[in-house]
């Protein structure tokens, strides 16, 4: 566990390609999706919430504090990323970053804060996660210092693009090994839906 990080789950998505509705509460495996991410980043963070607008209630079985986005409108994930990074300067004392999470990706592999902050030790800003040939910008970690100039970038500029607003930092990109499962498979259509299930159980 790191205790000087905190976990942020983004769940503002609007899930159009999964015919709307929470997707991070479907079932896989008889387990909601958000359970088993909930599962996978709880130990190796010190406090966790979930970021997502709408009704909190619909959480309520997670116990963790639902914070929505401050930036009005759909924003996108940097919005979420920029309420964690609130949240942890107001409510988590001596919180240094935030390691964000999407709600959509069951397999995150339980070394990801462990790395992520290694690559701070050799001089990043910020950290992104990568598989398979492909970045992951959303899963990342954010320094809280840095809230002050996000909020400026989407308030002020209309920044809406993560790899925009983190190209203006030193960014470390974290290669993970997609055996025996991508551990950043994200689930965003029904047919993705049932091949996590087959890697589920396989």
């Amino acid at each position: 566990m790191t205790e000087g990080v905190v976990g942020v789950l983004l769940a503002g998505g609007q899930s159009r390609r999964m015919g709307g509705g929470d997707k991070s509460l479907r079932l896989l495996g008889g387990r909601s999706i958000l359970d088993r991410v909930i599962d996978r980043l709880r130990p190796q963070v010190g406090r966790m919430i979930l970021n997502a607008n709408g009704d909190p209630a619909r959480f309520a079985a997670t116990g963790l504090p639902v914070v929505p986005d401050s930036v009005e409108g759909f924003a996108g994930p940097l919005a979420g990323v920029l309420a964690g990074l609130d949240w942890a300067a107001e409510n988590a004392k001596g919180a240094v970053w935030i390691a964000t999470a999407a709600t959509d990706a069951p397999f995150l592999p339980r070394d990801l804060v462990f790395r992520f902050i290694a690559a701070t030790d050799a001089g990043a800003e910020l950290v992104c996660a990568a598989s398979n040939g492909r970045s992951h910008p959303v899963i990342g970690l954010w320094p809280v210092r840095l809230r002050g100039a996000l909020r400026h970038a989407l308030t002020e500029e209309g920044l809406r693009k993560v790899d925009v607003w983190t190209a203006r930092y030193r960014l470390i990109v974290v290669d993970f090994a997609p055996d025996p499962v991508d551990p950043f498979f994200n689930i965003n259509t029904p047919e993705d839906l049932a091949a996590a299930e087959r890697l589920a159980t396989g």
